[in-house]
């Protein structure tokens, strides 16, 4: 199977890391302007989660999120390919957790229910951990 096929979904979820990350901007701007903020005060953006509204922050969670576990899944799927492993296993894994990863960021930007988020979280945990595994496998 051509290495595309892993790699598509990883691009699709750094594109939509891209939209998070736009969202994040704007919604920070707005909701300092609004509150009258000036930009050095977010310095230290940990200072934000006491100036700004849930409904911001909960945006810049998800954006941080997206650098951690999905982090791994781009290693992850950039070893498949490379090493020439990709196969339907990989690809479908591989898609449950991009999109996986991405109805994770709607419920958290959302509704944020913890438990739900949470589910997502552990799928998509799982599909990552049949790609590594399997790897490993593969490799060694």
């Amino acid at each position: 199977m051509p290495a595309i096929e892993i790699l598509r979904p990883a691009l699709l979820l750094a594109g939509w890391t891209v939209v998070m990350t736009v969202w994040m901007i704007v919604s920070r701007v707005q909701a300092m302007t609004k509150a009258g903020i000036d930009a050095q005060q977010a310095q230290d953006t940990s200072r934000l989660t006491d100036l700004l509204p849930h409904e911001v922050q909960k945006i810049a969670h998800n954006y941080n999120h997206l650098f951690e576990q999905p982090t791994l899944f781009y290693a992850v799927a950039l070893m498949i390919a490379v090493l020439g492993h990709v196969d339907a296993m990989h690809v479908n894994c591989a898609w449950a957790f991009a999109i996986l990863r991405i109805v994770h960021s709607c419920v958290q930007t959302t509704i944020d229910v913890v438990m739900v988020r949470f589910g997502f979280f552990v799928l998509s945990w799982l599909a990552l951990a049949t790609m590594i595994l399997r790897e490993v496998l593969a490799a060694f």
